[in-house]
């Protein structure tokens, strides 16, 4: 699914705004939802790649920042 338009927000993708990150990223940092687990992201629109910075199990009590 990152493989075709990685940047546009669907209901599993959403760009996450004003969460900073604890790990590299290149802004903006994309959420990428699968099932209970999430995949933090981002995309280097020049080199036509997306860097997977992160992937975490979400309960459903927790918020993203608090998985981060």
């Amino acid at each position: 699914m990152l493989t075709r338009e990685p940047t546009v927000e669907t209901r599993n993708r959403k760009q996450l705004v004003n969460l900073v990150p604890p790990f590299e990223a290149i802004p903006p940092v994309w959420e990428f939802r699968i099932r209970e687990y999430r995949v933090f992201y981002d995309v280097s629109e020049e080199e036509k790649v997306v860097y997977v910075r992160a992937v975490r199990r979400k309960p459903a009590h927790r918020s993203t920042g608090e998985i981060l």
